[in-house]
């Protein structure tokens, strides 16, 4: 890299900021990439790994190996603890890195809207951390209710509790679902895990809110044939070690696992911009706050309004398009070219599975459901892992879970360092 190309720094490693990262592969920049892991995450597949059904290994790669071969691209690992628009700088640990462009990519992180003594007790699903975390909850509370004398902790041991009905939420109450009834159900020799209950918790009128009713309902109905308890229309009022109010009754539960809500990191405070409720910075057609011309922010960092007038979700295609369409912008600025114009997300539409052979897919005209979907959904997943080892990998364990009704990642880790008291 040469000293006198312009600089772009990029903050965060996900979906938006590799894209980025990418498509600045042959331009004339230095680029500067940031992240706190030093690993880039398939996040649509991270529930698998918090359900044992994937390892950490199959959906996270080095970031480092996976940009080796562009030239014009250095690696920091560390965390970004704010920015001068002003002096244009970034501040990583003691350092202050100038830039000449700014990409924020920085992701979200879990929402509790104003409930944040619940986090420990309700973990959400972001990072591999939170998923090995999840696992580790969810495999114990067999463990521990196998060795359990009293019915009732017993029973509390065996109910899981998943707060939130969105995509995510959906797809982790079916994979407890079958791990408990399915793949874990001749494991033990006091306890019977298809007994377990796993109660799916949703506060608005239907689950998977942003698919058409009839996929909504279907999606309800799969959930319930895998004994999945769908409780809409009541959010919890409390939630402890012990359980959680629904409804203003008790249920008791030693596994809760929060998947109702997101916040957007501190991008809008660095920037000294106005943010929504979520935390998001609203942007411009081509991706900028306003008043920034070297700043632009992506993915679900960022609020940008449609042509519709709604809001984009918080979902992969949408960091990946925008990351792209900024790497294009600095492109053709530092080249001296035409800008590409504004920003236009493509929709190719929404998915979701809710467990063996069965899963929704919205494509604007194109509805489906049941097995084809499913194995739509399989076929889609796998094709956008990163790299043909992943896929393979991946199809190899899929297909095996499928035919012999395993799993295969039932690893429980870290017990020896809780116990120590190391985090």
């Amino acid at each position: 890299m040469k000293e006198s190309e312009p600089r772009v720094v990029i903050v965060g490693a996900g979906f938006g900021g590799l894209s980025c990262a990418q498509a600045l592969a042959r331009a004339p920049v230095e680029i500067t990439l940031i992240d706190r892991q030093n690993h880039h995450l398939f996040q649509p597949l991270l529930y698998q790994v918090a359900t044992a059904g994937l390892s950490p290994a199959d959906i996270a790669w080095p970031v480092r190996r996976m940009l080796r071969r562009q030239k014009n691209v250095e690696v920091l690992l560390g965390e970004v603890s704010g920015a001068d628009v002003h002096a244009r700088t970034v501040r990583l640990g003691e350092k202050a890195l100038a830039y000449d462009f700014l990409v924020l990519a920085t992701g979200a992180t879990h929402a509790y809207f104003g409930k944040d003594e619940w986090e420990p007790y309700a973990p959400g699903l972001k990072q591999l951390d939170d998923a090995t975390d999840i696992r580790q909850r969810i495999l114990m509370a067999f463990e521990r209710a196998e060795i359990a004398t009293d019915p009732d902790e017993r029973e509390a041991l065996l109910t899981f509790v998943v707060v939130g009905a969105g995509p995510t939420g959906v797809e982790l109450a079916g994979a407890i679902a079958e791990l408990a009834k399915r793949a874990l159900a001749s494991d033990f020799r006091h306890i019977d895990p298809t007994q377990a209950r796993i109660v799916l918790v949703e506060a608005g009128p239907r689950v998977l809110t942003a698919f058409p009713e009839k996929l909504s309902a279907y999606s309800e109905r799969a959930l319930e044939r895998l004994g999945v308890e769908v409780r809409t229309g009541h959010p919890i009022t409390s939630c402890s070690s012990h359980g959680v109010t629904l409804d203003k009754k008790e249920v008791p539960a030693r596994t809760i696992i929060w998947a109702a809500g997101v916040a957007a990191s501190r991008a809008a405070e660095w920037l000294g911009v106005e943010s929504d409720r979520a935390g998001r910075v609203p942007v411009d057609a081509e991706l900028r706050p306003t008043g920034l011309e070297d700043v632009f922010v992506v993915g679900d960092t960022a609020l940008f309004i449609d042509e519709s007038g709604a809001p984009l979700p918080g979902v992969a295609p949408v960091a990946k398009q925008q990351g792209v369409h900024v790497g294009r912008l600095i492109r053709a600025a530092v080249e001296g070219r035409g800008l590409p114009g504004p920003f236009r997300y493509r929709n190719w539409g929404n998915m979701a599975t809710i467990g063996r052979r069965a899963a929704v897919i919205d494509w604007g005209t194109f509805r489906l459901r049941g097995r084809l979907a499913w194995w739509l959904w399989g076929f889609v997943h796998i094709y956008f892992l990163i790299n043909l080892r992943s896929r393979l990998i991946v199809a190899i364990q899929w297909l095996w879970s499928y035919l012999m009704f395993d799993s295969g990642a039932r690893l429980i880790t870290g017990l020896e360092r809780r116990n120590r008291g190391v985090e």
